[in-house]
């Protein structure tokens, strides 16, 4: 009722010419009779039964337009400014646009609707802008779009119904509007300014964490569990801590089980469930790996305190967590109690606060891999991106769509080099309504080859989704082990372990990163523009930033980096924050007020600001761990602007938000971001059906590959207790001397090959280590004394 007060109060925030050609129906269309007037155009899809008709319960005049639906299964019915060049107003690259219209309505199933002309690729969907209340009088509604993309010349636009009822519509209003940008300004150096810049915080982070996790209230939950270290698993040491970045303190936190390699999500309350972890570590002569347990718990930022759950149905070590969009989590894959594949789905009821039991949970027995990158698409569906942890992709294409409801996975086509992706990093781009996904670099740590530069890009909107080729990942220098230190990437040299955040200017950072399985470092950070679609070489954290390491976007804009973990068993404690370009552009705006942190799907929230804004969006907090964060979003708030008063036009859409606290920012024309507030959103509980039938627009509908039915039921898959690329016949379970050592690492004319290997180790700080058992496969103790590398100067283990 609020939301509906302000609208109707709202005025024009410019004076311009209306660019929408016949705006009130007066003019006919060239049929005659029932046809639409002119320029005006039906479309729509799904079945449904509807009605458009010209009515003369007008706004002004003596016409009005309405669409109504009488029975809906699925797919909406949309009055749109016809798609022409005669009709469809032209728009300029960078420009905005104020949209407005009268209407009345009987159904709260309508939204303003986008599409834009792309003089490569033709006539698209955009974006849905706003939700319209439900309306007995005439009422005025208007919407800003978002920034003109690249290669638009013109767009069209319209009310859809996508429920049963009707909408009524008049006196359609297109103005062109300039959002005024502060005189630009620089406040560091010039290279600052450009690049932005790195600091490495003096005090360090107490724990060995690599897990991150943003909370609510803008502190840092990070989990260590064990840490990677056998010697506190044995001693059932297990560690958290909250870092808080007002005063970059630490607080340590009682931590009741191994929660190493776990997995982890924010609910819709800002608790975080954390679902399995390490039951049990590698036995020293390389026969059992790694046991994930059932165990879960959920950790409550209000008290800083883990409270047990009921137990999973499977043990999952490594873990996919994903929300949906009715607060239910989904999770996939990992390790079993006996080290096996896990083949059993998982799902967290959010009405039951417990895990389901495996009977209520559709099940289609597919192994995933670990950690496997499972993103909600906008209708309820999941795309597993191709990014996994550890060897080989899944059997196929490397990424496929699984509907959950229908119980069928879909190959989807173009992943390059499906069996290097492992640690990769995905991320669903900004805005999460254009459904794009970005894949970036990985490696395979099975056959240990150099990390990849690749990137690919899909667009799930699409009716047969297919990956395609993005730019090469920028190059950085890379610390191979050798006497002159980091040297510049060459060839195809690229990197795996790396992070991708999202920033509030609605670029993406990808930084830190290795070219081998726990060795070789690579330095590099980069900005990705996903309208552009370019990289953009920015500073670089100076600390290495590979195995086990995170970074994630603070409230204030900043983004913070923790954690490596090389082959040797090692630990870097060091933590780093990056201050992007855009905090050194000048003041940066302020919300002034928030009338309402508690938001509804299709809601219109009111803030004032200090100043002009080009942009606001809600951006879900980081919950991350080995390159993984599949919740991750940025999702764009369609403004209302008048003067510091701004309204934002909230989704409808649940499986675009899913229910939880986001942070929102509010972005200046250079880009320049406001420190966040935190909102929580969420809907009744009708909303919560109405998710699993997604929005009302038809992508990815025409796969071309044949869907997946279950495979027949099965307890597991078998897993080699090696998966992890570490060859446990050397050394202690936190060391990882890699099964396949690189391509570099080879006899010569001066060398053996256990010379060579011997060279590798102690150039990458492995200093001594014990041979466990007989047997020695890497040709490490040639002369059987059961010490690795000993004869070729490399220090005996203690004792021995």
């Amino acid at each position: 009722m609020t939301a509906g007060l302000l609208l109707s109060v709202q005025q024009p925030a410019t004076a311009g010419p209306n660019l929408v050609k016949n705006p009130g129906f007066e003019t006919p269309g060239a049929g005659g009779g029932a046809a639409m007037p002119d320029c005006w155009s039906q479309s729509g899809w799904g079945d449904n039964d509807f009605t458009f008709a010209t009515v003369a319960d007008a706004h002004s005049g003596t016409k009005a337009l309405r669409v109504e639906l009488t029975r809906r299964v699925d797919g909406d019915r949309k009055a749109l400014v016809t798609e022409s060049a005669a009709c469809a107003p032209a728009v300029q690259e960078g420009k905005q646009y104020d949209l407005s219209l009268w209407y009345k309505s009987t159904t709260p199933d309508t939204a303003i609707t986008l599409f834009r002309h792309d003089t490569t690729a033709g006539w698209q969907y955009w974006t849905d802008l706003k939700t319209l209340d439900l309306s007995a009088g005439y009422q005025r509604a208007e919407v800003r779009t978002p920034v003109v993309p690249p290669g638009t010349d013109r767009i069209s636009w319209g009310v859809s119904v996508f429920g049963t009822g009707s909408a009524t519509t008049d006196d359609y209003g297109m103005e062109e509007v300039t959002v005024p940008a502060p005189d630009p300004e620089c406040t560091g150096t010039a290279a600052d300014c450009a690049d932005g810049r790195w600091e490495v915080l003096e005090t360090e982070n107490p724990v060995r964490s690599m897990h991150s996790v943003v909370l609510n209230n803008g502190k840092v939950l990070l989990i260590a569990g064990s840490g990677n270290d056998p010697e506190a698993f044995e001693a059932g040491t297990f560690t958290s801590a909250v870092y808080d970045p007002e005063d970059g303190t630490y607080t340590t936190i009682p931590t009741p089980d191994d929660m190493f390699c776990s997995g982890h999500v924010q609910l819709s309350d800002g608790r975080v469930l954390v679902m399995s972890g390490n039951k049990g570590y590698p036995s020293a002569d390389g026969t059992i790996g790694y046991q994930g347990y059932k165990d879960s718990y959920v950790f409550d930022p209000a008290t800083e305190t883990y409270s047990r759950t009921n137990d999973m149905n499977d043990g999952h070590w490594y873990p996919s967590a994903t929300i949906m969009g009715n607060g239910d989590v989904l999770s996939f894959g990992g390790l079993r109690e006996d080290s096996s594949g896990s083949v059993t789905a998982e799902r967290w009821s959010a009405a039951e606060e417990e895990w389901l039991p495996t009977w209520q949970v559709n099940q289609t027995w597919s192994y995933w891999g670990l950690y496997p990158a499972m993103v909600l698409m906008q209708d309820g569906r999941l795309f597993y991106t191709g990014s996994h942890t550890f060897g080989n992709g899944t059997p196929g294409t490397g990424s496929s769509i699984y509907d959950y409801d229908a119980n069928t996975v879909t190959d989807v086509p173009g992943l390059r080099n499906k069996d290097e992706r492992d640690q990769s990093t995905s991320v669903l781009l900004p805005p999460a309504q254009d459904q794009k996904v970005l894949t970036i670099g990985g490696g395979n740590i099975d056959s240990n080859p150099e990390a990849n530069r690749l990137t690919d890009i899909i667009d799930l909107k699409e009716p047969n989704p297919r990956y395609r080729a993005g730019p090469p990942l920028p190059q950085g220098t890379v610390d191979l082990g050798g006497p002159g230190g980091p040297q510049p990437q060459t060839g195809a040299q690229g990197k795996m372990y790396g992070s991708a955040v999202l920033l509030p200017d609605g670029k993406v950072l990808e930084t830190g990163g290795a070219l081998h399985n726990r060795a070789a470092p690579v330095f590099s950070t980069s900005v990705f523009d996903p309208v552009t679609e370019t990289y953009d070489v920015v500073a670089t954290d100076p600390k290495a930033r590979g195995y086990h390491s995170s970074a994630f976007l603070l409230p204030d804009g900043r983004v913070m980096t923790t954690g490596d973990n090389p082959g040797n068993g090692s630990w870097n404690h060091q933590v780093s924050l990056y201050t992007p370009p855009y905090l050194f552009k000048g003041p940066r705006p302020e919300i002034t007020s928030l009338i309402d942190p508690e938001w509804n799907y299709g809601d219109t929230q009111r803030i004032t600001v200090d100043r002009p804004i080009a942009k606001a969006e809600l951006i879900r907090p980081a919950a991350v761990t080995h390159s993984s964060d599949p919740n991750q979003r940025f999702v764009d708030l369609p403004l209302t602007v008048d003067g510091n008063t701004v309204d934002l036009n909230v989704t409808g859409n649940p499986n675009l938000a899913p229910p939880g606290w986001y942070m929102l920012f509010a972005v200046d024309a250079n880009g320049v971001p406001s420190v966040a507030e935190w909102v929580k959103l969420g809907g009744p509980a009708a909303l919560a059906e109405k998710s699993a039938h997604g929005g009302h627009h038809d992508f990815a509908g025409e796969l071309a590959k044949p869907a997946k039915k279950p495979v027949k039921k099965r307890s597991s898959v078998p897993v080699s207790p090696q998966i992890s690329g570490c060859d446990r016949h050397y050394g202690s379970a936190n060391v990882c001397v890699p099964t396949v050592f690189p391509d570099t690492v080879k006899a010569t004319k001066r060398r053996t090959v256990t010379q060579a290997r011997c060279d590798w180790l102690a150039s990458n700080g492995y200093g001594a280590l014990k041979v466990n058992g007989k047997d020695d496969p890497l040709r490490l103790d040639p002369d059987g004394d059961g010490r690795a590398c000993a004869s070729q100067g490399v220090p005996s283990p203690s004792g021995d």
